[in-house]
């Protein structure tokens, strides 16, 4: 499989405002992408059309596909989006946990995907599925906590759990949204840690959206950014020097030491309509 995700002529309009100008992505398999770019910029909208969640504009929204098949195209959802939402784990930036249940059982529902409706609905987890969710519990060091209630974990721990809830549902994309946003540094570090490692480790494709820029040039590989919905930068996180950013952020504030005295080399802003392919790592 050449691409992992493939975005075409990607158009979103709310209302009369269009967020998102006809939008061209690939991303290679195994690849973990920083989406970065000032608030409104588009980058949670582009998630959400990503994971089927949203829907470009009628007759010319484009065409999504993930893992070599068709999300959506021009403002229809494939009809069997649902077996395409089982392999995308959508991590979002308030955890999305259920707070009565316990940690085991909120990491358990990663597996309703790829149940039938009607053991789903019951809650019926054989013990291979109970299994997995444990393992997924032990990989992110959280298995001391499976039994507890959700909501007497910490905000980190509560996203570890998430990313839990993605591996027990074997998702082969992670898309993560502001997932550290809410986050102490020390928190923040463990989760990104955590992706960083299920991207090496197994493989998996990972886009995650931050507006920290240091993270991202920390523990991804290649960056995407988007400006006022169009695609402004699409290359290796080496391009992104403080200049740069702030003609992306419009800003030099939090970007003026994060490259100290040594600029990396300015990057060309993405002008050519034509796609252009993520380098693998």
């Amino acid at each position: 499989m050449t691409h992992a995700i493939r975005v075409q002529n990607l158009n979103k309009t709310f209302g009369t405002r269009q967020v998102l100008h006809n939008l061209e992505l690939d991303v290679p398999p195994g690849a973990m992408v920083a989406l970065i770019g000032a608030s409104g910029s588009g980058k949670s909208t582009l998630l959400r059309h990503l994971a089927g969640l949203a829907i470009g504009d009628r007759q010319a929204g484009g065409d999504i596909q993930m893992l070599g098949r068709q999300m959506q195209k021009d403002g229809m959802l494939n009809s069997n989006v649902r077996r395409l939402r089982s392999d995308i784990g959508y991590i979002f930036q308030q955890f999305n946990l259920v707070g009565r249940l316990s940690v085991v059982k909120n990491v358990l529902l990663g597996s309703l995907g790829r149940m039938s409706r009607v053991r789903g609905a019951l809650g019926l987890f054989n013990k291979e599925e109970i299994n997995n969710a444990l393992q997924a519990l032990e990989r992110v060091g959280l298995l001391e906590y499976a039994y507890r209630r959700a909501s007497t974990l910490s905000g980190g721990q509560q996203q570890r759990v998430a990313i839990a809830r993605a591996l027990c549902q074997k998702a082969e994309i992670i898309l993560a949204d502001e997932p550290i946003a809410s986050l102490d540094p020390e928190s923040a570090r463990k989760v990104m840690e955590t992706l960083a490692d299920i991207n090496k480790r197994d493989g998996k494709t990972i886009i995650v959206t931050l507006h920290q820029v240091d993270y991202a040039v920390k523990y991804c590989r290649h960056a995407v950014a988007l400006k006022s919905g169009k695609k402004f930068f699409d290359g290796p996180i080496a391009g992104l020097s403080n200049g740069f950013l702030s003609e992306l952020y419009g800003s030099e504030i939090g970007t003026a030491l994060l490259f100290g005295e040594q600029e990396a080399p300015q990057p060309t802003p993405a002008r050519d309509p034509a796609r252009l392919v993520l380098a693998a790592a």
